[in-house]
């Protein structure tokens, strides 16, 4: 159940977050540590603003049961956040965001 994907330009620990991500989104959402699955993908090429200056873009996006309120994803987001630059290689210069959302109603586990 929370379904994380992680779109990265950077040189990224990618298990290393993971590891240290799942049980923070386990924490969280109230789902067991088993349930975190993180799925990354390498992004080519990114373009900022005008293009002027290369800058590595790395977006975590967290899709989890309907129930959580606006204030607890919101805290997740700020956690994951605040977690990143430690699994970043260069973290000067990366635009970093984090999105936390509910999965849609026709959404089903096998």
């Amino acid at each position: 159940m929370p379904q994380i994907t992680v779109d990265y330009s950077a040189p990224l620990d990618r298990r290393g977050f993971a590891l240290t991500l799942h049980p923070l989104v386990a924490e969280a959402t109230g789902a067991p540590l088993s349930a975190c699955a993180t799925r990354f993908r390498e992004v080519e090429e990114t373009v900022v603003g005008d293009g002027a200056t290369e800058r590595a873009v790395v977006h975590v996006d967290i899709v989890v049961r309907f129930g959580r309120t606006d204030d607890d994803k919101r805290r997740l987001s700020k956690a994951v956040l605040a977690l990143l630059p430690r699994h970043l290689k260069t973290a000067e210069r990366a635009r970093l965001s984090v999105e936390v959302r509910d999965f849609e109603n026709s959404y089903l586990e096998g």
